[in-house]
């Protein structure tokens, strides 16, 4: 139990980082280009995954599944999350970030057609409310690129929701890896055609530290943190494991003080903390409940 909680606890932990990296890489790449390069080269990592345990890749007895998940979560989720990340502190964007687990369940009762408790729903309201705290503490002083990368960062979140819930749906017939390795090509393939016409040479502004910051999205932040996660979700389960997500924006906020100087408002702090609060409402289960579930 401990070494799953270790491994869901370092999953969030890389996945924070990944903020920093894409506040950090903001000046260096484009958005569509950044991205076509992380998943390029995770597309390769996981594939060599997947050949070392033998496994078949079907991207195309199943590319239907895969390029809608490679879409969401892969192209839509993260693009997003780099373009708003290019007007948005990290710390500020990790908190809206904090009501992922409201899009999933939001979309839950849509696509797989299950019932949401009226405690979830108070919580997905008490969250939501956070994020307008956020969003009208930023708009006080906000500039135009501010704003729209307010939008980004929240249409990524809806983003992430589709694909969590499409890839419970698909999980019947896809294993983890498989799905993630599959979303990553197809991903991989919309972020290069989306830099067709919109990326050029004068755009990329790479030394020592970007090249660092890339390998760190390309592995850690992808591969590792993926590995990561769904061994700690087997070893708890996943009602177990479910509440740990609301961890990323915490991590996000404190590497964006101690690495990148960031400040936050009263305001700002106020609305993440509500909406983090949200959040673990919305996901918590007893543990009565959690065990019941885990051990079905």
């Amino acid at each position: 139990m401990k070494k799953g909680i270790f491994l869901l606890v370092l999953a969030t932990v890389l996945w924070g980082g990944n903020y920093i990296c894409g506040r950090f890489l903001g000046g260096a790449l484009p958005a569509t280009l950044l991205n076509t390069i992380r998943w390029g080269i995770s597309t390769l990592i996981l594939w060599g995954l997947m050949s070392f345990k033998k496994k078949q890749f079907p991207i195309f007895t199943k590319w239907k599944e895969l390029l809608i998940l490679g879409f969401f979560g892969v192209f839509a989720f993260s693009t997003l999350n780099y373009l708003g990340l290019k007007s948005l502190s990290a710390s500020y964007a990790g908190m809206i970030s904090a009501g992922i687990p409201i899009a999933i369940l939001l979309f839950t009762p849509f696509f797989l057609k299950q019932k949401i408790s009226l405690k979830s729903w108070i919580g997905a309201i008490v969250s939501i409310s956070g994020v307008i705290l956020l969003v009208q503490g930023k708009h006080t002083a906000a500039s135009q690129a501010s704003v729209m990368g307010i939008i980004e960062i929240i249409l990524s979140c809806l983003a992430w929701g589709i694909y969590t819930v499409l890839g419970k749906r698909y999980g019947a017939k896809l294993d983890p890896l498989t799905m993630t390795a599959g979303a990553s090509f197809y991903g991989t393939i919309l972020s290069a055609l989306s830099c067709i016409g919109t990326v050029d040479l004068n755009m990329i502004h790479m030394d020592a530290a970007a090249w660092m910051a890339i390998l760190y999205v390309s592995t850690l932040a992808s591969v590792v943190a993926f590995v990561a996660w769904t061994a700690g979700v087997e070893m708890v389960g996943p009602a177990l494991a479910a509440p740990f997500i609301n961890l990323l924006p915490v991590w996000t906020v404190v590497f964006g003080i101690l690495l990148l100087n960031e400040q936050l408002s009263a305001i700002t702090l106020t609305g993440g903390i509500i909406t983090m609060i949200g959040a673990v409402l919305a996901t918590y289960k007893t543990t009565e409940k959690r065990l019941l579930k885990h051990s079905q």
